[in-house]
């Protein structure tokens, strides 16, 4: 850890460091575990060149998660997107993770149903803070067909044209689903208090086997939306899955809508990583554009 960053953060917590020991994770942010003189263990990253309220938008996606009283979410120390020329910043409190046991993955599928059934105000958030790698727009629109086709295809669309990440006939059919979204998107709801980001890497297991979510990308959005994410790389049981539907049964079809709510995390993969996502994020694109066209 660097000098301006250290009496930074001994600044704003109030205490010297005794420790600051790099931790792994993410692929933006440099991370740590701090220790400091008064006994507290704390989470610590910092970012080179953040975007524009890059670490207080993550805040206050924790925050508003917290609200919820459904699932453990760190609390945030201090926050400070670095506009002063400090150093940015965000600091929480410490998980000391553990390992799963026979009770984490259904105990999830509880908590995220809770959260989920928290809402939101609208489809996106009031703050029209984007979020995400990319940037994606957050501005609150009345329904999630509006909101999936003109806050997440159309702009990943242009993105993934500018990058040159999906064949030419890919771009054409994901425009043409934009467009047509409507007749693919799922039964109306009332919005959704959603994670945004919810992969296994952003839900940790502490030494108890409790459930803690970090890094949320947050808006308010269909909760087939968070389901579908959890389902794309794997990391939870189907105990979690079961039990949600318990607690908050999903509406019919909702396994042929699946692979429609994965087309936004996989092309951001596309336009980052390119390989087997290109493949992937094309297949599910040109199928919801057919059907979009027949609906």
């Amino acid at each position: 850890m660097d000098g301006p960053l250290r009496g930074t953060l001994e600044h704003a917590l109030g205490a010297r460091i005794g420790r600051a020991t790099p931790v792994h994770g993410g692929d933006v942010a440099t991370s740590y575990r701090v220790e400091l003189d008064d006994e507290r263990v704390v989470f610590a990253k910092t970012h080179a060149s953040p975007p524009p309220g890059f670490f207080t938008t993550e805040a206050a996606g924790l925050r508003w998660l917290a609200e919820a009283g459904a699932v453990a979410v760190p609390a945030v120390v201090a926050v400070d997107d670095g506009d002063d020329g400090t150093p940015p910043h965000l600091v929480l409190e410490w998980i000391e993770e553990g390992h799963p046991t026979a009770s984490t993955d259904p105990q999830l599928g509880v908590e995220l149903a809770r959260v989920h059934g928290a809402g939101a105000p609208s489809f996106g958030r009031e703050d029209r803070r984007s979020t995400g790698s990319r940037g994606l727009p957050n501005d609150p629109c009345d329904t999630w067909a509006e909101f999936y086709a003109t806050r997440r295809l159309a702009p990943l669309a242009r993105l993934a044209a500018d990058a040159g990440a999906l064949p030419a006939g890919v771009i054409g059919a994901f425009g043409r689903l934009a467009d047509g979204f409507d007749r693919v998107a799922p039964p109306v709801e009332p919005p959704a208090r959603l994670h945004g980001d919810l992969w296994a890497g952003n839900r940790l297991v502490d030494a108890t086997g409790r459930n803690w979510l970090i890094d949320p990308a947050c808006f308010g959005g269909h909760r087939e939306f968070d389901l579908a994410m959890m389902r794309l790389f794997g990391g939870f049981g189907p105990s979690c899955f079961e039990r949600y539907a318990e607690v908050a049964p999903l509406v019919d079809g909702w396994e042929e809508r699946v692979a429609l709510h994965q087309i936004a995390p996989l092309v951001v993969h596309a336009i980052k990583f390119g390989g087997g996502y290109v493949a992937a994020a094309s297949a599910a694109i040109t199928r919801y554009a057919s059907a979009a066209r027949r609906g």
